[in-house]
C-alpha cells in the first residue's frame, strides 16, 4: 500500500485535534487559487494553499504556544487564536484563508492537523483549548 502524500489521490487521514472528527485533507495546486482541500463526511472545506507557510512563519514569529480558538464562520474568533488569525485583515492574504463562503471558518480544527503532518508545528491533542506552537527547522509545507 502506498503512503499518503497529501494528493487528491492519496490524501492524508487525520483527526481534529480534540480527536472529535476524522476527516481526510490535500493539497491541490491546480485550483485558482491553489487549495488546501479538507473533506469531512460530505462537506468540502477550502483554504489558501499558502496558508501553510504563512500560519508557520505566524507561529515562528510568535515562539510560544497559540490557542487554537476554532470557531465556525457565523461566530466570532478570539483575538490572539490561531482562529483569529485566519480571518485578520492584518494576515497576509488580508482577510480570510477560507475560501468557500459559509465555510470559511473553523481553521484551527483543520489545518494545525496538516501543519502536524508536515513536521511544521506541535499541536496538543485535549479535549478543549488546545494550542499550537511552530516546529522551528519545520521541513517546507
Amino acid at each position: 500500500m502506498t503512503e499518503p502524500d497529501g494528493t487528491a489521490q492519496r490524501p492524508w487521514a487525520l483527526e481534529t485535534p480534540s480527536g472529535g472528527s476524522e476527516y481526510i485533507a490535500y493539497r491541490d495546486e491546480t485550483l485558482e487559487p491553489p487549495a488546501l482541500v479538507v473533506r469531512v463526511g460530505k462537506t468540502e472545506l477550502r483554504y489558501h494553499l499558502r496558508c501553510l507557510e504563512d500560519l508557520h512563519s505566524m507561529l515562528v514569529e510568535r515562539g510560544d504556544w497559540v490557542p487554537l480558538g476554532n470557531a465556525d464562520e457565523q461566530k466570532p474568533a478570539t483575538e490572539g487564536t490561531v482562529e483569529g488569525w485566519a480571518r485578520s485583515a492584518d494576515n497576509p492574504v488580508g482577510g480570510w484563508y477560507g475560501l468557500k463562503k459559509g465555510l470559511r471558518g473553523r481553521f484551527a480544527n483543520y489545518v494545525p492537523p496538516v501543519m502536524e503532518k508536515l513536521q511544521l508545528a506541535e499541536v496538543e491533542h485535549n479535549a478543549r483549548n488546545n494550542r499550537m506552537r511552530a516546529v522551528p527547522n519545520g521541513r517546507d509545507a
